[in-house]
Order: structure tokens, then C-alpha cells, then sequence
């Protein structure tokens, strides 16, 4: 990925409001590495590290909105600005795993 996909902002939506878009048919996409996604990831989420994304992105179903997350949410922005310039509906969740934890998102450990 190019500079240019962390330098514009993403639609991006607070962790509370990714757990209602979850809860009705969104769609989370973990770019987290392997090793982050073995330690805790979100049930459902569909794991696809940011290195592979612009190759794999188009793997993923473009009727359902699609919601970027990382641990911090950074790298997630990025991704979601991939996303959307490859005509995917793509929102980073901000400040990813930090956040989600907080409203209360559930978790699942291992792989």
C-alpha cells in the first residue's frame, strides 16, 4: 500500500457503533498480523493482514458494509481507503481493539 492511503481520512465510526453495524450485518476485516489475530480476534471477522489486502481485497462480498480494524486503528484507515478506492462501502473503526473492548464487543482467542 502506498503512502497516499494513510494520508486521506476514511469514513470512520466509533467502536460502539461497529458493534450495532456487526449486530446487522456488517462485516469486520481484521488486518491485523497473524500473531495479533491468534492473541484475540472478533468473532465473524474475516482475517485478512493489510500486506495481503490489495491483492486479496476482492475476496471479500461487496453487498455488505465493510469495517476496517487493527489494534489501534491506524493501519485499519489505510485499509479502508484501499477498500474504497476498489469500490467496496469501507469504514475503519478508530482506535480498533482498544475501543472494541471497551463497548463491550466480544472476543475470541486462538486461532
Amino acid at each position: 500500500m502506498s503512502l497516499r492511503h494513510y494520508l486521506h481520512r476514511p469514513p470512520a465510526i466509533s467502536a460502539a457503533d461497529a458493534v450495532r453495524l456487526v449486530a446487522e450485518g456488517a462485516l469486520v476485516v481484521d488486518v491485523r498480523r497473524d500473531f495479533e489475530w491468534r492473541r484475540a480476534h472478533i468473532p465473524g471477522a474475516v482475517h485478512l493482514p493489510l500486506d495481503e489486502l490489495p491483492q486479496r481485497c476482492l475476496e471479500l462480498p461487496e453487498d455488505r458494509l465493510l469495517i476496517t480494524f487493527c489494534t489501534g486503528g491506524i493501519r485499519s484507515a489505510g485499509a479502508a481507503n484501499l477498500l474504497v478506492e476498489n469500490g467496496f462501502d469501507a469504514v475503519n473503526m478508530s482506535r480498533g481493539l482498544i475501543d472494541w473492548r471497551a463497548a463491550g464487543g466480544p472476543l475470541s482467542t486462538g486461532p
